[in-house]
């Protein structure tokens, strides 16, 4: 995965996120020569998030199919929390 030092980000600004992100879905910022952060383009962030969810609406129907769910109304899902 290409790398963006915080240095190039101070002098260059945008334009070095810019021209990484032309040719790469992502890009690590390194600070002080450790990674610390990821930059991607925002729509390749909103396929991110859609996979997640995604997953967890997989997950909660696996969990309904299994009886690992309860059907309940807020106030009984409110006060099952309270008995907690």
């Amino acid at each position: 995965m290409p790398h963006i030092s915080a240095n190039d980000l101070k002098t260059k600004g945008v334009a070095a996120i810019e021209a990484v992100l032309a040719a790469h879905d992502e890009a690590i910022v390194s600070v002080r020569g450790k990674e610390r952060f990821v930059v991607v383009d925002l729509a390749y962030y909103q396929r991110l998030r859609e996979y997640e969810l995604e997953v967890a609406l997989t997950q909660a129907r696996a969990d309904m199919a299994a009886g690992r769910a309860v059907k309940e109304s807020p106030e009984a899902h409110l006060a099952r929390l309270d008995a907690l």
